[in-house]
């Protein structure tokens, strides 16, 4: 604990023995440390240079403690000092790599590093830096650093650092997998499984990352990447795996579980099954009493979900996922120019036959909030329902 101001185990244990004793001999309290005599000794000349303990007026080989809020207090002083001072010196070296190198030149943008000390050094190094956040994508095959031997995440996620990380199943099944997981989760981190990652990957506060660069049996290597289109992209690649993977949670015992793919609530289904029948936000919110701020929230919600960007997207997204599907008896001759749309999920079937259409400028004319989705008449019998000319709702 008092390592931070200079003092190491043997001097820490020497001084809180001294303490606890108010004064003691050399050879009484290195039999209480079971420590030689001449080892004790010089743990109490240190502290005595220090200003941690002094030798008795009275008996030159009796020695006593100084007051800890006296002695400690100045030791604390002193390096919060130096600690300031080493910001300062950071600060300023900062402040002169931006203003000689605006723009990196190209290859100062990506570093190999080789060798299994190198790729570790700097593992750990990356974490120890971050002050926001790490992500990383885990294998189940460590090469360089083991999840128990690496104390960074431990020290890193005290000082605040938030850690994501998604791991493979196999990381599961290691002799220390569940340790490993375990301790994870019990420091707040974010943890996520999926069957497999596409590589080891650590990204440092999106301003640093490192990949391997090993080949089967060739000396581990690392390509350590720095703010670039190649981060962005690495950092892309992370994020598109978080999404697909599934938390792991601790439970009241100790037990990892992983939770199941979350899904479309009752609500969110009936909403899209309106939608997908042609109807506006502001008509869907009617029929269903709510609010149209809270159906734009929802449709933003299963677009999340889903991982899309457009509500074209979301309407391919909800039926490759089985979200909805289409009725058998679509479209025949002499049928309507629109089948039912079957929403499926945790809310049951819910059927909502769109309105018939005689051509482009049938029906009114889209309410504000939003247009929803419409079925084409050309959609072909079986597949996914075609959303219809929109602007997205938020």
């Amino acid at each position: 604990m008092l390592g931070a101001i200079g003092l190491d185990a043997r001097q820490e244990s020497a001084y809180r023995a001294l303490v606890a004793l108010g004064a003691a001999e050399v050879t009484d309290l290195a039999h209480r440390l079971a420590l030689p005599e001449a080892d004790t000794e010089r743990a109490l000349r240190l502290l005595e240079h220090q200003g941690l303990a002094a030798q008795s007026s009275a008996r030159a080989d009796r020695w006593v403690a100084a007051p800890p809020g006296v002695a400690l207090g100045a030791l604390l002083t002193q390096h919060r000092h130096e600690l300031e001072q080493a910001e300062l010196a950071a600060a300023r070296l900062a402040r002169e790599y931006r203003t000689e190198a605006t723009e990196l030149p190209v290859h100062d943008l990506v570093e190999v590093v080789t060798g299994a000390g190198a790729v570790a050094h700097r593992f750990l190094q990356l974490q120890l830096g971050a002050s926001e956040e790490v992500c990383a994508l885990v294998t189940g095959k460590p090469v360089v650093v083991s999840g128990i031997d690496n104390d960074a995440e431990e020290r890193a996620a005290q000082r605040g650092v938030a850690y994501r990380v998604v791991i493979e199943r196999e990381v599961l099944t290691l002799p220390t997998g569940f340790v490993e997981v375990s301790a994870s989760l019990r420091r707040d981190e974010q943890v996520r499984v999926v069957d497999r990652v596409p590589t080891k990957l650590v990204v440092a506060d999106r301003t640093m990352a490192m990949v391997p660069l090993t080949g089967r049996g060739s000396e581990p290597a690392a390509l350590v990447v720095r703010a670039s289109g190649l981060l962005e992209s690495l950092t892309g690649l992370f994020e598109a795996v978080w999404r697909e993977a599934l938390p792991l949670r601790l439970g009241a015992r100790g037990e990892v579980s992983e939770d199941g793919p979350a899904g479309p609530d009752a609500t969110d289904l009936e909403i899209l099954s309106l939608l997908l029948a042609g109807m506006t936000d502001a008509s869907v919110a009617k029929q269903l009493d709510l609010g149209l701020r809270t159906v734009q929230r929802r449709v933003k919600g299963l677009m999340e979900l889903a991982g899309v960007t457009t509500r074209l997207q979301l309407g391919w997204h909800a039926y490759e996922k089985g979200w909805v599907a289409r009725s058998a008896d679509e479209g025949g001759a002499g049928g309507p120019a629109t089948a039912p749309v079957t929403v499926t999920g945790t809310a049951g079937a819910v059927a909502a036959p769109a309105p018939e259409r005689t051509g482009p400028a049938a029906g009114p004319a889209p309410e504000g909030g939003g247009a929803g989705f419409a079925t084409a008449a050309t959609a072909s019998a079986g597949g996914p329902p075609v959303p219809g000319p929109a602007t997205d709702a938020g």
